[in-house]
């Protein structure tokens, strides 16, 4: 069986992102004949601003990715901090450095996913994965949205779930608030579902 290759690639300021992308990593590497990676884009902020902002360490165990790397791939999920409901600078400006890659369409018919976080509701749980579609379909990749495949978890009231038909999300609130387990289990459902699909696109 040939192995499909699937890269979570993400950027995260405070951890929340990261927690998120190792939890979508393991669902798309549950997935037998796939192969998934984790993958971070680079870091624009100096270390002593980064400071100033008390982000802590970057995950020494990830590795940083090149734009050029994204053809080894068979599909992708995207995750990012939302940043006035957009992606954050650094997300945007290594999109900007695929300009090659769009220029020969090289990417173009490979699937791909997003999940994001926001600090409270109206920080842009859906608007951040709206405004990132942009990116994709200048690419010509196959956006491939949760829709409600994920079942009841789409529809809890009791609790506060970030996330929704268009991929897995969290709130940060203050920064304090990290991911529940309801929606690490959507993380780890989004993975699964885009390794899924980008295995049957490659077959």
């Amino acid at each position: 069986m040939a192995i499909t290759k699937v890269y979570i690639v993400y950027y995260s300021l405070y951890g929340h992102v990261d927690t998120m992308a190792r939890e979508v990593h393991r669902g798309a590497a549950s997935v037998e004949g796939v192969e998934a990676t984790l993958w971070r884009v680079p870091e624009m902020l100096s270390d002593v601003i980064l400071t100033k902002m008390k982000a802590p360490p970057k995950a020494n165990d990830i590795a940083e990715i090149r734009p050029e790397q994204l053809l080894d791939a068979d599909g992708f999920i995207f995750g990012f901090p939302s940043r006035f409901g957009m992606m954050p600078s650094q997300f945007n400006a290594f999109f900007d450095g695929t300009s090659a890659l769009w220029a020969s369409q090289a990417l173009a018919g490979k699937p791909a996913g997003i999940f994001w976080s926001t600090g409270f509701h109206g920080g842009g749980q859906e608007l951040s994965a709206l405004t990132a579609i942009t990116q994709l379909a200048h690419h010509g990749m196959l956006f491939v949205p949760l829709g409600y495949t994920f079942g009841s978890g789409m529809f809890e009231m009791n609790e506060v779930k970030g996330g929704s038909a268009y991929g897995a999300g969290t709130f940060a609130a203050d920064g304090s608030r990290k991911p529940t387990e309801l929606e690490l289990q959507q993380a780890f459902y989004q993975g699964k579902y885009i390794a899924e699909i980008t295995r049957k696109l490659k077959s």
